[in-house]
């Protein structure tokens, strides 16, 4: 029986949910946006958890998206991305409304939806030699996981254009001078730091952090039906000509053709 694709684990009042793809970067097809969804569920309707800390297993947090799965896909990869951005989207704002605090630790590499995951969360801890790269144009694709409504919001628009639109990397120090994450931790003290957060807030009025939570949630705007959108732009791209060759240039590893 193979591993599951997110794990869960119960560390007294913290909840570790853990991204389990390490041999391809924890990148989300649709068993793990359906497991992710499952786990925020299984969070959100337990009162024991009072905090949770959502990371990746191996050397990366997450790489996004997993292109061969949509490129599998074939003519089918536009309802494909409709499903697997559902579940994704559900699990996100699970973890948006859920009374505990939900803490992204960042190992390695976070990309595209990874982005999105560590945007959603309410505090954020990356490694030293942890990079952010929204990568969703460089491969023909738009926005989604709300990186699009939370990024924004985060470090500003402009500098949410500049990765939107250049995919450059953002680095650990960057990440943290922006905005997008709370501090930064030498890689082998990731979790340690991670978890000492987790336990401090696990402590805490859980259900007035809940309901802060959902006022500050309340004043950003509607951020369910800016994923809906999402969904809808992501899939029909996704199948476009723009779409196909950044997808297929991107498992080839060479250069796409964008005409």
């Amino acid at each position: 029986m193979s591993a599951p694709t997110v794990q869960v684990e119960s560390r007294g009042p913290v909840a570790v949910i853990t991204l389990n793809r390490p041999d391809v970067s924890n990148t989300l097809n649709l068993q793990t946006a359906m497991d992710l969804l499952a786990a925020a569920m299984t969070c959100g309707r337990n009162s024991a958890v009072r905090a949770v800390v959502l990371t990746g297993a191996g050397r990366n947090f997450c790489f996004g998206g997993d292109l061969r799965s949509m490129l599998n896909r074939g003519p089918g990869a536009d309802a494909y991305l409709r499903e697997l951005t559902t579940y994704l989207h559900e699990a996100i704002s699970h973890f948006a409304r859920m009374d505990a605090p939900v803490i992204a630790a960042v190992n390695g590499t976070a990309a595209g939806a990874g982005v999105g995951l560590v945007a959603m969360a309410d505090l954020a801890i990356c490694g030293q030699s942890a990079k952010f790269n929204l990568a969703y144009t460089g491969v023909g694709l738009t926005p989604d996981a709300g990186t699009s409504f939370l990024l924004p919001r985060a470090i500003g628009a402009k500098r949410a254009m500049e990765l939107f639109l250049l995919n450059r990397p953002l680095k650990a120090d960057e990440a943290l001078s922006w905005g997008l994450v709370n501090s930064v931790a030498p890689d082998d003290q990731l979790m340690t730091e991670a978890m000492n957060l987790a336990e401090s807030v696990a402590v805490g009025p859980t259900r007035a952090f809940g309901r802060t939570k959902r006022l500050v949630a309340a004043s950003l705007g509607p951020l369910d039906s800016q994923m809906v959108l999402e969904s809808e732009t992501i899939a029909a791209q996704a199948g476009s000509p723009e779409g196909l060759e950044g997808i297929s240039a991107f498992l080839e590893k060479r250069r796409p053709s964008f005409d």
